[in-house]
């Protein structure tokens, strides 16, 4: 079993794709956490990140810098936006990504493409949104409780820049799969987001079975 979660910046999409993953016991994949893998590598290599070729360049990386608390800073996300409008570099990650989600017994993957090219054939797919203001103050609360002094109006204007980075790129563009299934979590608690999301879920794949049923029968 395949489930996509796709949104973007601070929708709650990673909280919500690893509570699926318990609740389902399948492994989890957090997609982004490879951008930032290149996105970390092409600044250790003092690369260009807009230089598509110098992307391609750092996608060479080892597993063990996905579990750097490096590749989490809000710097390295800027960057990894940036990296991720590639088409070679998304073209170098597909692969992994692939592999990932036809594991023996399936997997929950989060990104902002799973659902439209990464596992079209999922079985189970959410589309996690939130209004623009609401995921720059939820952003602005974790820099805050992490020291920074960044501004709520600088949080906004990149929260802002980065949707509008990830939903123009031509290669593989931020947008909810036709069968997604839409899950606003911008007045939600994360206990009423997860509870919703588990239900979303969980009729995706009563109707599937349904389906399955009615074309073997």
């Amino acid at each position: 079993m395949i489930i996509a979660v796709d949104g973007p910046a601070a929708s709650g999409k990673g909280t919500i794709a690893r509570a699926l993953a318990r609740h389902y016991a399948l492994p989890y994949l957090d997609t982004g956490l490879l951008y930032r893998a290149v996105a970390e590598t092409v600044r250790r290599m003092e690369l260009n990140p807009e230089i598509e070729a110098d992307g391609v360049a750092a996608c060479n990386f080892e597993d063990a810098l996905l579990e750097d608390s490096a590749l989490r800073s809000d710097d390295v996300g800027k960057l990894a936006s940036v990296v991720s409008v590639h088409p070679l570099v998304r073209a170098a990650l597909f692969h992994r990504q692939r592999r990932f989600a036809n594991q023996s017994g399936g997997a929950v993957l989060d990104g902002r493409d799973i659902g439209t090219v990464i596992a079209p054939e999922a079985d189970a797919k959410l589309f996690v949104r939130a209004t623009p203001t609401i995921r720059a103050k939820r952003r602005h609360a974790e820099l805050r409780s992490s020291g920074s002094s960044v501004s709520l109006d600088k949080v906004l204007a990149d929260i802002r820049a980065r949707d509008l980075r990830d939903s123009t790129r031509s290669a593989a563009p931020l947008v909810a799969a036709n069968d997604a299934a839409l899950l606003d979590t911008s007045f939600l608690s994360i206990e009423a987001s997860l509870h919703r999301a588990i239900e979303l879920v969980d009729r995706q794949l009563k109707l599937n079975a349904e389906k399955a049923a009615y074309k073997a029968g």
